[in-house]
């Protein structure tokens, strides 16, 4: 028996939402529309609704526009019946219903990530150990301790002991055998990188080497030393070396192909930064991709790094995207429609209204509170007075009416610079919210139980409304005592 859902909506939604759900059909479930009596949607709460919806019980679920604040629990058991967000924008009803690709569980990975501290040597241990929780935080597995040529580590040891006991797994990174026994020795548990007349560290200590060729892209010296430790049962990963662009990439690829070819069930790691750190294009991109050959060959391990500016986010990115290609590998589908937190410049499906909706919506208004919306042709902002649109905002202040109001102007104009920004990238804007630059920005969970707090420009309002008030009451004052006097 089909569900019968009550979908709760404002003023000028309402026709726009029976649009939606008509074009849905056929659905698994019966509906209704219910206008509560706001104008705008997301200024509906639960208290709104506690109070001016009664009658229920004909319904198995209330479904909520999804930026409607309160306590949904609350009033689902205020109402005695199931109580649900929808999704911030009513157009995306369908995929919210599962008419598009469901939201993955994106829990999983198969692909360590090594994150590097490539400056280890001129950091203090507080300053290692405060850089590890971040990359912890970003996504990493193991932190990798950098040892820079011709500069001491003299602390190396005390770091790795550190790090272990605040409960890292730690990798030793240097070409000199003699920091990779120290390192061993104070209890890493992974040494890069060891070639074959390297490898009786492994004597000495007991971490699992990453082995490369020697030289290092050299693949029979690899293979050497691969079947060297095959015999011996020595557990490895091997590294055939990533090489930038222009310097032999495509070959490097070719040879991960096959090692894996020749190595079914081996281990292998990717260094990463030969591409992220020296290809200045935007790092989210360029670790997607990567991700999705690591993916195909069955990469165990990378090892990634912060070192330039625009590669400040490449252990979350990172993070992200082994996430999205284990699913796409499981869910036997390309990597579309996971998440959008690799899609920090474009969107999708950006702006969800035509401009004749939009002229519909302004068309309902009765107030003077101004909306902005965006569409491929250009920004719109209108009120009860009117509609305007342009594609550069600075065009549209003749029409705002706000030289006199300095907080209300400060307001509109950060809103349509906003507007602005969405609209020559094609990126999803939304009134009083920040954009979105996927895992590029850090940005705050929304907790819609909590109602938003007035902001400064809105405190300046009232407070000159305030003002005003006082200073008629003091003329009014005044003029009393003139009249007492």
């Amino acid at each position: 028996m089909s569900q019968r859902l009550l979908f709760l909506t404002g003023k000028l939604a309402e026709k726009s939402l029976h649009k939606v759900l008509e074009s849905m059909q056929p659905t698994e479930f019966s509906y209704e529309v219910y206008q509560i009596g706001v104008s705008v949607a997301a200024l509906m709460t639960t208290d709104l609704i506690a109070r001016r919806l009664k009658e229920v019980n004909d319904y198995d679920k209330i479904i909520l526009p999804g930026r409607c604040r309160g306590d949904i629990e609350q009033l689902a058991h205020l109402l005695g019946v199931e109580v649900e967000r929808g999704p911030e924008e009513l157009k995306d009803l369908p995929q919210h219903f599962g008419h598009e690709i469901k939201r993955t569980d994106l829990n999983h990975y198969s692909t360590d990530i090594f994150a590097e501290i490539v400056d280890a040597p001129n950091m203090t241990v507080e300053q290692i150990l405060e850089r590890a929780e971040q990359y912890k935080r970003d996504g990493a597995n193991v932190i990798d301790l950098g040892c820079l040529p011709n500069t001491p580590f003299a602390h190396l040891s005390e770091s790795v002991q550190a790090l272990k006991s605040a409960g890292f797994k730690v990798s030793v990174d240097s070409l000199l055998a003699e920091d990779l026994v120290t390192g061993g020795k104070a209890g890493a548990d992974f040494l890069l990188s060891l070639q074959y007349n390297s490898l009786w560290v492994l004597e000495k200590v007991d971490s699992t080497p990453i082995v490369i060729g020697d030289p290092p892209t050299n693949m029979r010296s690899l293979y050497k030393t691969i079947d060297t430790l095959l015999s011996e049962g020595v557990r490895f990963i091997a590294d055939p070396i990533l090489d930038p662009i222009n310097f032999n990439f495509t070959e490097s690829i070719v040879r991960y192909r096959n090692l894996r070819k020749r190595y079914p069930d081996i281990e292998i790691m990717m260094g990463v930064g030969n591409l992220t750190e020296l290809t200045h294009a935007d790092t989210a991109g360029t670790n997607a991709l990567l991700m999705g050959i690591i993916s195909e060959l069955d990469i165990a391990y990378i090892l990634t790094t912060e070192v330039s500016e625009h590669c400040r986010k490449a252990v979350k990115e990172a993070d992200l995207a082994r996430r999205i290609m284990y699913a796409s590998k499981q869910d036997h589908i390309p990597p579309k429609g996971y998440d959008n937190g690799l899609m920090a410049l474009h969107e999708r499906k950006p702006f969800p209204y035509n401009i004749d909706e939009i002229k519909e919506f302004s068309d309902n208004v009765r107030d003077p509170n101004f909306r902005i919306q965006v569409c491929d042709e250009g920004i719109f902002i209108y009120n009860r007075d009117g509609i305007w649109d342009a594609t550069d905002p600075f065009d549209l202040y003749p029409h705002l009416d706000v030289a006199d109001d300095g907080a209300h102007g400060f307001y509109l104009g950060v809103e349509l610079a906003r507007a602005q920004i969405a609209w020559q990238l094609g990126k999803r804007y939304d009134q009083d919210e920040e954009l979105g630059w996927g895992v590029a920005v850090e940005k705050n969970e929304m907790d819609l139980t909590t109602f938003k707090q007035e902001g400064s420009t809105m405190q300046s309002r009232q407070d000159r409304k305030n003002k005003r008030k006082q200073s008629k009451h003091k003329n009014k004052d005044k003029k009393n005592d003139a009249r007492r006097c």
